[in-house]
C-alpha cells in the first residue's frame, strides 16, 4: 500500500491561540496529548480523548469547512444530508463525535461525490464570546477530492501549533501542508509539532445503493450551525488556518 502524509502549519493561528497550546520550557520534552495511531475506526480517539476529562464533553468547537470553487457541502442530519450549499460551510461541531458530510460537484467530475468524515478530537480556547470567530478550518482540497473520488483514502490531521517550535514566517492564510514519509502516522507527526485538533478521512467508502443509513452517518450527532465570514474570502485576506497533518494511501472501496 503506497502511502504519503502531509503537514500544514501556520505560525498566526499558533500565536493567536498561545493560550490554548502547551509551552514546553527549554530543554523539556514537548508534551504528549495522543497515543493512539491515526489508523484507528473513526470515532475511537475521540471516544477516548472524552475518557480523559476536562473542558471537552458538550462543547461544540466551531469549524469552517473549505472547499473548491462550485463544491457544494452538505452536512448530515436527521438521517439524511441537508441541502448543499457552496463553502465556506460554518458550524459547531462536538468534541469527540465524527460527523459524515458530502461534497457534492467536484471539478471537472459532475455527479460524482465523496463523503468525507470530520472528527473533532479536541477543541481550541478562544476568548470567552469570542469562539466563533476563530474556527477551526477544515480545507477540502480539489486534490484531496480527486484522490479520494478514484478511490485514495486521504487522511488530514489538523492541529495548533506550538508557538515556541513554529517556523518564524508570516502565514498568507490558506492552509498549508507537508506530506509525512511512508510508514509514519500522521497524528504522531502532529503531535510533536503541536496539538491535534481534527482528523478528516475521506475516500472508500459510499452509502450503500445510494442511501445512507445511521451506521454510515455515525448516528448524526447533533451540530450547530453558525453564520458566515462577515465578507467573503475574496474582498479580504482570510485568517491563518490551523495547521494539519495528512497521509494518503490505497484503499478498496467497501
Amino acid at each position: 500500500m503506497d502511502c504519503w502524509m502531509r503537514v500544514a502549519g501556520n505560525l498566526a493561528i499558533a500565536a493567536m491561540l498561545w493560550l490554548g497550546t502547551f509551552s514546553p520550557l527549554c530543554g523539556q520534552q514537548p508534551a504528549v496529548h495522543f497515543w493512539h495511531p491515526a489508523g484507528l475506526p473513526p470515532g475511537a480517539i475521540g471516544s477516548q480523548q472524552l475518557a480523559r476529562g476536562g473542558p471537552l464533553p458538550g462543547f461544540f468547537q466551531p469549524v469552517e469547512i473549505r472547499a473548491p470553487a462550485k463544491v457544494l457541502i452538505s452536512l448530515a442530519e436527521g438521517g439524511r444530508f441537508r441541502q448543499p450549499t457552496a463553502s465556506p460551510v460554518r458550524v459547531g461541531l462536538l468534541v469527540g463525535q465524527v460527523y459524515r458530510l458530502a461534497a457534492i460537484n467536484l471539478p471537472l467530475q459532475p455527479g460524482v461525490a465523496v463523503y468525507p468524515t470530520i472528527e473533532i478530537v479536541d477543541r481550541l480556547y478562544a476568548p470567552r464570546g469570542m469562539e466563533t470567530r476563530f474556527p477551526v478550518i477544515i480545507e477540502l482540497t480539489k486534490e484531496d477530492l480527486e484522490l479520494a473520488a478514484q478511490g485514495k483514502f486521504v487522511t488530514r490531521v489538523v492541529y495548533v501549533e506550538d508557538p515556541q517550535a513554529a517556523l518564524p514566517a508570516s502565514g498568507t492564510g490558506d492552509q498549508s501542508w507537508f506530506d509525512v514519509a511512508p510508514g509514519m502516522d500522521p497524528l504522531t507527526v502532529a503531535d510533536t509539532l503541536g496539538r491535534p485538533i481534527a482528523i478528516v478521512r475521506m475516500g472508500g467508502r459510499v452509502p450503500s445503493e445510494g442511501e445512507a443509513d445511521m451506521g454510515f452517518l455515525f448516528g448524526c450527532p447533533p451540530f450547530l450551525s453558525l453564520p458566515g465570514p462577515a465578507t467573503s474570502t475574496a474582498e479580504t485576506k482570510p485568517k491563518a488556518a490551523p495547521p494539519a497533518t495528512k497521509s494518503r494511501a490505497e484503499a478498496a472501496p467497501k
